[in-house]
């Protein structure tokens, strides 16, 4: 008498199907993803409405705005509109007017910006018969690259970046001077991109760098003494 045939025993091969567009890989919890320029972006623009409407000081929205742009992943970003409301988080707000133009001007005057303060991706600093002096070293840059548009006619602009900073200078000058330090220090090759324009028609035009000492305020008995010989 004949046994009857083994069964063959089968076993099935599962392959792991590729994740969709958008979904996060199996194993990867969703705060470890990477964060984007424009999800940074939109954060910034939440913040700034914020302090439109009054729930956030100027001190809390360049602190806030700094972590947006320093975070790596989006559950970095998360905490920084925990406590907004949920509305103004939902709110279409255009990125653009939160951390996009900036403008500085002084006009038969002197101003300064320095300090905590929020500069603009691409800022415009403008001084006719004037003198206009920017301190960067403190400032919060929105991104890893911004522009200053700098111009300036029978007046004076003064601009600290900061020490790590790489300057690109790509603007002129017209019977006046210009004076732009664009060499990258030494292993600082990552450090913000600031791209100068703009042209000094009979001004001046300074662009240095901070002198990294932590003394990142303005001293006008420095910068007098610095430019004494060009008044």
């Amino acid at each position: 008498m004949t046994s009857a045939p083994e069964e063959s025993q089968f076993v099935p091969v599962v392959v792991p199907s590729e994740p969709a567009a958008g979904q996060v890989p199996a194993g990867q919890a969703a705060g470890q993803v990477r964060a984007s320029d424009a999800e940074r972006d939109e954060v910034a623009a939440v913040l700034s409405e914020a302090l439109a409407q009054g729930r956030l000081t100027s001190t809390e929205l360049a602190e806030r705005i700094d972590a947006t742009y320093a975070a790596k992943t989006r559950a970095e970003l998360v905490p920084l509109t925990a406590d907004l409301p949920d509305d103004l988080r939902k709110t279409q707000v255009s990125p653009l007017s939160a951390v996009e133009h900036q403008e500085l001007s002084a006009t038969f005057s002197k101003v300064i910006r320095s300090g905590r303060w929020v500069a603009g991706r691409h800022t415009s600093a403008n001084a006719r018969f004037g003198a206009l002096i920017v301190n960067l070293a403190d400032a919060v840059l929105p991104g890893r690259e911004i522009t200053l548009d700098i111009n300036t006619f029978c007046g004076k602009a003064i601009i600290t970046v900061p020490e790590n900073a790489r300057v690109i200078d790509e603007g002129g000058a017209l019977f006046g001077k210009r004076s732009v330090t664009g060499s990258t220090p030494e292993g600082q090759e990552d450090g913000p991109l600031i791209r100068i324009t703009g042209k000094s028609t009979f001004g001046k035009i300074v662009v240095h760098r901070s002198t990294g000492n932590g003394d990142g305020a303005f001293n006008p008995a420095v910068w007098w003494w610095e430019n004494r010989h060009h008044r």
